[in-house]
């Protein structure tokens, strides 16, 4: 498949980039072209050494950079931030959302305040960041938009039902934007990355630590992010690895009218369950849509 990645005269912003991951997505960007707005919320005292380190990292490389310290569970502070890339540059046109924290505890042990501040920051600092650039997107009839989500939300993980309720809602939102922003260019995926950063740091031998740079995991970034883009994906990145999460659902079955009930679907559940003629549904209405046709199978009805 030849891809033309060349974004060269592009406005990217990438948010949590002062470090990590963030800041692996910012120079691959700009390495590609792109004008880059570097996010990093920075210190309390809003000392965005981080993000300006990162800038200068742009500049020296000959690239074009502005920082940004906004928190991005703010929407005055995201309203600030767009504003401040329109101003000098008049558009955006690749958004990459990857600010987040972590505060693993297990759901017994977690306090609702804990599991509120990791969903402020993923999913509302994520919707704040998309909302704050959609119409600027769609007037311009173009843009790039990416989810990070996570092996978390799409899987689960011990110790993380904060981070992961979260992470998953990236998917559900990808999905929707993903059919409203279609007319107008815009194209919404999701990346699932596994990277040695402070955020993983412990979890893998020092060696595989080392394989697992933020580095490995940018080019997918570059790859969601470019004019010839695909929408609408999960891809999945670690180590130089890729993979791409598809949510799949059974065919299911539909029940005689005397057998709906919770042991008529333990009777059925071999097949309700069949991975036979699996597939991957594209939007919401093709749900109901398949169990109302199966319905009206039942009362010898075809629907058109």
């Amino acid at each position: 498949m030849k891809m033309n990645f060349n974004l060269d005269g592009q406005v990217a912003i990438v948010t949590g980039a002062g470090g990590g991951l963030g800041r692996s997505h910012a120079l691959a960007l700009a390495a590609r072209g792109a004008k880059v707005l570097v996010n990093d919320l920075g210190d309390e005292s809003g000392n965005a050494a981080a993000a300006d380190a990162v800038v200068n990292e742009i500049e020296k490389a000959g690239g074009e950079a502005i920082a940004h310290g906004a928190n991005v569970s703010s929407t005055e502070q995201v309203e600030d931030m767009v504003g401040m890339a329109m101003d000098r540059w008049g558009r955006v046109d690749i958004l990459i959302n990857n600010a987040g924290i972590l505060r693993d505890k297990t759901f017994l042990k977690m306090s609702m305040d804990e599991f509120r501040l990791v969903v402020d920051v993923h999913l509302i600092g994520s919707a704040n960041c998309t909302k704050a650039v959609w119409e600027i997107m769609r007037e311009q009839k173009y843009g790039r938009i990416v989810f990070t989500t996570s092996s978390s939300g799409l899987y689960g993980n011990f110790g993380q039902a904060n981070y992961g309720a979260a992470k998953m809602a990236m998917v559900g939102l990808m999905n929707t934007l993903h059919l409203e922003g279609a007319k107008y260019d815009i194209r919404v995926n999701c990346l699932a990355p596994t990277a040695g950063t402070a955020m993983t740091e412990g979890l893998f031998p020092d060696a595989v630590f080392d394989l697992m740079a933020p580095g490995s995991v940018s080019p997918g970034v570059v790859f969601l992010a470019g004019p010839d883009a695909p929408s609408r994906k999960v891809l999945a990145a670690g180590g130089g690895s890729f993979a791409v999460f598809k949510g799949l659902e059974t065919e299911g079955l539909s029940l005689a009218p005397d057998a709906v009930s919770a042991e008529g679907i333990a009777a059925a559940w071999t097949a309700i369950e069949d991975t036979e003629g699996m597939r991957e549904l594209q939007s919401g209405f093709e749900q109901p849509g398949k169990f109302a046709a199966q319905a009206a199978r039942k009362l010898g009805i075809e629907l058109g």
